[in-house]
């Protein structure tokens, strides 16, 4: 058998208030582009709190995962560089909790914005990936009674990956 397939697991929060969703405006290859506070999961990590996590350090928001949106798979080919890269992404809906004011950001995150359905959606071709509009798609369609989500209940991490050592490798 060739190489194993490793596509790049990644968490988001997906964070709507008063009908805004928490996006952040980064650097990345392809020039500057708007995403949902978002990153790759930890050694060590629970997907849920990886979200949180890569929340609190790309846009000072605290946020409180409450239930997994969908799981999502997309491929990216780098304009600049033309590297492939898959990405299987855990969206997770969250609730704002607390703005911790002053905090810096992540190297790379311009400024954090909060935009409505309407504005996300006549700036598509600014987003970072497909997944940006499809996630705050799905968090509308699940609100309207929709499209089902799934409860953190669900998702489960076992204690070796949280609680156990590292593997070799990995620090």
């Amino acid at each position: 058998m060739s190489e194993v397939w490793k596509p790049s697991v990644t968490v988001a929060a997906i964070v709507e208030k008063d009908g805004k969703y928490l996006i952040v405006e980064e650097h990345t290859t392809d020039g500057i582009k708007l995403n949902q506070p978002a990153g790759h999961l930890d050694p060590g990590e629970a997907p849920e709190n990886g979200a949180a996590r890569e929340c609190l350090e790309e846009s000072a928001w605290v946020v409180k995962p409450v239930a997994l949106l969908g799981v999502y798979l997309s491929r990216y080919t780098s304009s600049r560089t033309n590297e492939d890269i898959t990405y299987l992404r855990f969206a997770f809906v969250a609730e704002a909790v607390e703005e911790k004011i002053g905090q810096a950001l992540d190297d790379g995150i311009i400024q954090v914005k909060w935009l409505s359905y309407d504005e996300l959606k006549a700036c598509e071709d600014q987003h970072r990936s497909p997944l940006v509009l499809r996630c705050v798609e799905d968090l509308r369609a699940y609100k309207a009674g929709i499209k089902p989500i799934t409860p953190l209940s669900n998702v489960y991490t076992h204690p070796s990956v949280t609680n156990g050592p590292m593997p070799p490798g990995v620090s």
